[in-house]
């Protein structure tokens, strides 16, 4: 690796640690930044679920406080993450490279879409008030919608932080940093496994992972602790105009 390929791996992977932890979606930066470097698509996508691995854990450290008041969350959605983030990382190393490969700016887009979807929403609903009632029949929903959110995360993973935010939301959650850190654990349980069958299956470049890993780690901690002083609707909108521009992009290479 050149000096410059190495700080472009460790510059995209601390601005993905720091978009995970502030808002999600970092995939939408390492993802791409792999395939341009030339690596094959699906192993690019199983690389960076790797590398970024290690920054969800330092921001769950950033929001440990407020995710100790909500440990029944935690038990409750635990297992459609863990099961549905496996299926989708099986159903990745099934896909065909030039499949995945047409798929990928799509699912680019569609995680992007969600960041603006979320943007307008958070404008209509607002934050800081106070957490509402949850019912048998809201869990239930939660629950499948969270199950479905895993298996997409498993399988690409841009975008499923804005989902589970969504998907908190509808439960009632409204305290914002308790919903980034719940966010952060599930999203962790989702890669974990994937990232574990990655392995198992030699789907990940070590060398590349490795370099990243630090950079992801400094920013996923450095993001916890920027939320609660930089604004989200500005880290929103960055991550939205690079979704788009990378979706530009990777459709003119797949011409």
């Amino acid at each position: 690796m050149t000096p410059l390929t190495i700080a472009a791996l460790v510059g995209s992977s601390f601005a993905a640690g720091v978009m995970n932890a502030i808002a999600g979606g970092g995939t939408i930066v390492t993802f791409p930044t792999l395939v341009f470097l030339g690596m094959p698509s699906i192993q690019a996508n199983a690389t960076s679920t790797v590398a970024l691995l290690p920054g969800a854990a330092s921001s769950m450290a950033g929001y440990r406080e407020e995710v100790a008041t909500h440990k029944e969350w935690l038990k409750t959605l635990f297992l459609p993450s863990l099961v549905g983030g496996a299926i989708g990382s099986v159903l990745l190393l099934l896909t065909p490279e030039t499949t995945f490969k047409r798929l990928a700016p799509f699912l680019i887009l569609f995680a992007t879409s969600l960041f603006l979807l979320q943007m307008i929403l958070a404008k209509r609903k607002g934050e800081g008030h106070a957490d509402q009632p949850q019912t048998p029949a809201r869990w239930a929903v939660a629950t499948l919608f969270q199950f479905g959110v895993a298996v997409y995360g498993g399988y690409f993973g841009a975008g499923i932080g804005i989902l589970m935010l969504v998907n908190l939301g509808f439960l009632g959650l409204t305290d914002i940093h308790a919903m980034n850190g719940l966010k952060n654990f599930f999203g962790m349980t989702i890669n974990f496994v994937a990232a574990a069958y990655f392995i198992f299956r030699g789907a990940v470049d070590w060398p590349v992972a490795l370099v990243m890993v630090g950079g992801a780690t400094l920013g996923g901690y450095a993001g916890a602790r920027l939320a609660r002083y930089v604004g989200r609707e500005k880290a929103r909108v960055g991550v939205v105009l690079i979704g788009f521009l990378v979706t530009g992009i990777l459709l003119f290479q797949n011409r």
